[in-house]
């Protein structure tokens, strides 16, 4: 029974990355390769989980700095030295014709000292892969402003924790899971604001990095991701993002997170996000805060 649940799952949540297929083939077919076209900032920045978005949150921007008519690509690489762990990101993203973004995130979470507390040995570092696919479906974020019909993306992330054994002991269901979400961002540019909202189906604890699904909560729940940004200049924004997570984990209480950011625009490829981020318990942890700096290259 339970090998037949899971397989029902797996063709249930195969059903996107279907769709995002077929879409990255009639594009691929119908229209040639030209780089470059965005203005700054309007392609964003890339989220912890590789996709386009701020920090926390994923938007329904496309990666790279290519228009309608071409293709574009993104890098990152964030660090966050948390109270009692270090966590860093880094990855990479292709953007095709402003409409399919296809992405990649490596996450690790460091324990430090912490980790001998725990009983797990100092520097301990859990990790995890991600793969990301997203298809624009519909209105323009920046080009619709005669029509308040945000930009809207649907997504896919497969996500491929290490450690697998450990994530069993803590009570964790799976060392991989997949994330489906929707997006919808609207660039106001008579008020200079981005404003975000993001539904995301997940049972992923911490991110994943703790494994999916647990001994407390199990199977996906939907969690929502809110960002708004404010534009100073047209190469300077400052902004904020909250962020609602499962709790799955009986052994941790796992908290919503939140964080202020200002990203600026250096050159048209080159862009600096500072921020504080705030993720509360994380592993029997309170007040897991911190500053954190990611740089952003596109082109």
């Amino acid at each position: 029974m339970k090998r037949s649940f899971r397989f029902m799952k797996n063709v249930l949540w195969a059903a996107p990355v279907t769709v995002l297929a077929l879409a990255i083939s009639a594009e691929a077919d119908a229209r040639p390769l030209v780089w470059g076209g965005k203005l700054p900032l309007t392609r964003g920045v890339t989220s912890i989980e590789g996709g386009t978005g701020a920090g926390l949150a994923t938007w329904a921007f496309i990666a790279g700095n290519e228009t309608e008519d071409g293709v574009g690509a993104s890098a990152f690489y964030t660090g966050i030295p948390l109270s009692d762990y270090d966590f860093t990101a880094y990855g990479a993203a292709i953007g095709l014709y402003d409409r399919i973004e296809l992405s990649y995130a490596h996450q690790e979470f460091d324990t430090g000292s912490t980790g001998g507390l725990l009983g797990i040995g100092n520097g301990f570092t859990f990790e995890q892969n991600i793969f990301g696919a997203k298809l624009r479906v519909l209105g323009d974020a920046l080009y619709g402003q005669d029509s308040w019909l945000p930009q809207v993306a649907i997504g896919v992330q497969y996500k491929q924790a290490e450690h697998g054994a450990l994530i069993s002991a803590l009570g964790g269901e799976d060392d991989s899971g997949v994330d489906v979400y929707v997006s919808a961002t609207k660039i106001l540019l008579g008020q200079s604001l981005v404003v975000n909202v993001t539904v995301r189906a997940t049972e992923a604890n911490q991110f994943g990095l703790l494994g999916f699904g647990g001994d407390r909560e199990g199977g996906h729940t939907a969690q929502v991701e809110v960002s708004g940004a404010y534009m100073l200049t047209d190469r300077l924004l400052v902004g904020a993002e909250y962020r609602t997570r499962p709790d799955n984990l009986g052994f941790a209480a796992e908290d919503d997170g939140f964080d202020v950011f200002a990203g600026y625009a250096v050159t048209d490829n080159l862009t600096l996000v500072a921020g504080y981020v705030d993720l509360g318990s994380i592993a029997t942890f309170d007040d897991q805060n911190g500053a954190y700096l990611s740089v952003q290259i596109g082109f």
